[in-house]
């Protein structure tokens, strides 16, 4: 999910105590954001308060807002399930791609040793060639006739001659089955190279879907989130005989936000404490100030995954792991590797949560399984290298807290470990 859905899961189950609380007490102790009470397509508190005049109105007004409520849930869930689906679709997608990007450049490298074994085996034949081009300066026939009492050695000569005739034309054939190997495994890298083209704008078409999917996702949970409380307040002041329902709705969003600024600071305190962690006990500290490439480790933590095939600890099946995982502590920072502009913030499937910074020049780092409520950044944010841009988590196909970082080069995954090390960051 985007950076805020799940989060707010556990809000729902607070809404539903607080309006308890009012039709036992009256009292609400109300949570999230004030909306205004005149927004387009909702109840204001003064038509509730109208509708009591008459029970057809109150009925009718009960009517509308459980719509309403209905509507707001069923809205939210559609969209954090299409969410969840395009992130899925998007991941994918830059699977598929990444593993026959993997495939092309196995096959041209494979090409290209075919092509050296080649030449070497040719160069070859063209050295007995030459060879034999010598030796038949000589007339052997001649020197025979001319030089009966030598003919021992003519002949022995004459032997060589065919030996070494053979022996051409066996590394000639051989010349010829390199050349053919290297013709046909080119020709296979370059129709593996052509296929590239459209499984990239693929991925980026699904990368894209899954950005809209996640706004549109949270869009539909803030709406949810705005004004579900407010209108649970509203039917209690409808079907109850509570008073003061709106004043202790009031208070109790003034509080909800006290209480969510408490909670910020002790994540961020959370997050302090676990960098420093990570930096003392845990494989090397991340961020800080960028080395003269402009270049900054991404996380503490040791590497727990390298980049390669492997057993998927998730999945259990065969499967290419595009990037490096580091491993610090639950929530600890991930920093922006290099300046650069978010292009993806949202929910990508098997990666979790996560950003994606075009890097320029043809390089971007991509961020996975942050936490839910992790993501620091939106899209088209420029960020510093060494900034903050999210938190350490263990969504999507995750075992276990850990960042997934991934460098790509003109869109493929690259190995970041001899990456990074080029630009003098060890991870």
């Amino acid at each position: 999910m985007s950076k805020s859905l799940t989060s707010l899961r556990p809000r729902r189950r607070v809404i539903a105590a607080a309006v308890a609380v009012v039709l036992t007490a009256g009292a609400l102790a109300a949570v999230g954001p004030v909306t205004a009470a005149s927004a387009a397509g909702y109840p204001s508190w003064s038509d509730v308060e109208q509708a009591k005049a008459s029970k057809d109105a109150q009925q009718a007004k009960v009517t509308e807002i459980k719509a309403l409520l209905d509507d707001l849930t069923s809205k939210a869930s559609a969209a954090q399930a299409s969410a969840a689906a395009a992130g899925k679709a998007y991941q994918d997608a830059q699977t598929k791609y990444d593993a026959a990007t993997l495939e092309q450049q196995t096959l041209q490298d494979q090409a290209d040793e075919a092509e050296r074994t080649a030449k070497q085996s040719e160069a070859q034949a063209g050295q007995l060639a030459a060879q034999l081009g010598r030796a038949s300066a000589n007339d052997v026939t001649t020197d025979i006739l001319t030089h009966p009492s030598a003919s021992g050695d003519l002949l022995y000569e004459l032997g060589a001659m065919s030996k070494l005739s053979e022996q051409a034309d066996g590394i000639y054939s051989q010349a010829s089955q390199d050349r053919g190997v290297a013709q046909g495994l080119a020709d296979r890298a370059e129709q593996a190279k052509e296929a590239l083209g459209a499984l990239a704008e693929a991925a980026q078409a699904k990368m894209q879907a899954a950005q809209d999917a996640a706004d549109r996702a949270q869009t539909a949970v803030d709406a949810e989130a705005d004004n579900k409380t407010r209108l649970e307040a509203q039917l209690t002041l409808l079907t109850t005989n509570a008073k003061n329902v709106e004043a202790a709705y009031d208070k109790g969003v003034a509080a909800e936000k006290a209480r969510r600024a408490a909670a910020e600071a002790a994540a961020a305190r959370q997050a302090a404490a676990a960098a420093k962690a990570a930096a003392t006990s845990q494989g090397g500290a991340g961020g800080g100030t960028p080395n003269s490439s402009g270049w900054v480790r991404p996380a503490g933590g040791y590497q727990t995954s390298p980049y390669g095939y492997r057993v998927d600890p998730y999945t259990h099946y065969r499967a290419l792991h595009a990037g490096v995982d580091l491993a610090p502590a639950c929530y600890a920072p991930i920093y922006a590797a290099h300046s650069g502009t978010v292009t993806f913030a949202a929910n990508g499937g098997g990666y979790g949560n996560e950003v994606v910074l075009d890097n320029g020049g043809g390089i971007s780092t991509a961020y996975g399984h942050i936490v839910d409520g992790g993501i620091l950044v939106s899209v088209g944010q420029h960020v510093e290298a060494g900034q903050q841009i999210a938190k350490i988590g263990s969504t999507g196909w995750s075992t276990g807290c850990h960042l997934h970082f991934e460098t790509r080069v003109n869109g493929s995954a690259v190995d970041p470990v001899p990456f990074m090390a080029a630009r003098g960051i060890s991870v």
